[in-house]
């Protein structure tokens, strides 16, 4: 009887850690992030930059549109988004994003639809600070969300390539597990042909405990027309490693596509595949 109870006991402790609600919506971006490992927040090159650090969409003024399919074969979850950044047509720039997310399996299945408005501004050439408005209705037998939070961010240019960046995210406090509050701590070089990133992602509410995330990720740009992307991600939730690739093109019209990859390493096993269409005006 002891032993049954201790095993219980292990088996109640190991799904405890493994199945975390949060990170479900933390894990929504674009093709080009996945292929970096989910290491994109200081670098403010997509419409992404909405959900990461707002801050980031002033870096480079443009006029971006970008639309987002992924699919993990293995579990079974996927979501579609689209997105428009405008930070071009003033110093102010601002992004709505719109994506439907589907997670869980059999019963324990949920649709989210998570409604993000950005605005990023300039104070200087070297500071840019930025905030997000969001909203997650999500509905399914065992999951249920109505509610409304934001994210605040900040993006220091140290030298033309280098950026660094804070953000901190779900600052208002719902009382709904699914948006728990959580920071971000991430860095961009870009020379050239070659673009490196890292972030750290830290969780102190989720189970009343630290929890820690890392991303890793390189893009080298051939023939400056096909980006070729490699990544690494560690989940401190479930306790398992993720590596990704992924390739892109882009057109001289502004225009683009890309495709990224992430491998599970154990835990649930996960194998994504993600398409972003995207185009840029400046």
């Amino acid at each position: 009887m002891l032993l049954r109870a201790l095993v219980l006991i292990a088996l109640c402790v190991s799904t405890t850690a493994l199945a975390q609600p949060a990170e479900d919506l933390r894990d929504v971006m674009s093709a080009r992030a996945y292929g970096m490992g989910g290491a994109y927040r200081a670098l403010g090159l997509g419409t992404d930059a909405i959900m990461g650090n707002p801050a980031a969409m002033v870096l480079y003024p443009s006029y971006r549109v970008e639309g987002t399919g992924a699919w993990d074969t293995r579990r079974k979850e996927g979501l579609l988004g689209v997105s428009v950044v405008d930070a071009a047509t003033s110093r102010l720039g601002m992004g709505v994003d719109y994506h439907w997310v589907s997670v869980g399996r059999g019963g324990a299945r949920a649709s989210a639809h998570l409604s993000s408005m950005g605005v990023g501004m300039p104070i200087s050439q070297a500071l840019m600070l930025g905030a997000t408005v969001r909203y997650l209705r999500m509905s399914g037998q065992s999951r249920f969300a109505n509610s409304v939070t934001g994210d605040a961010g900040l993006i220091l240019r140290l030298s033309p390539s280098l950026m660094a960046g804070f953000s901190a995210h779900n600052i208002v406090d719902t009382g709904n597990e699914e948006l728990t509050r959580y920071y971000s701590a991430h860095v961009g070089v870009m020379t050239g042909l070659l673009t490196l990133a890292g972030d750290v992602r830290a969780d102190f509410t989720t189970n009343d405990t630290k929890t820690f995330t890392y991303h890793g990720g390189l893009e080298y740009i051939l023939g400056e027309l096909f980006p070729v992307r490699m990544g690494y991600s560690y989940d401190g939730f479930t306790r398992t490693s993720q590596i990704s690739t992924g390739l892109g093109f882009m057109s001289e019209g502004g225009g683009g596509l890309d495709f990224g990859y992430r491998h599970d390493l154990g835990g649930p096993k996960g194998r994504m595949l993600a398409l972003t269409i995207k185009l840029n005006m400046n």
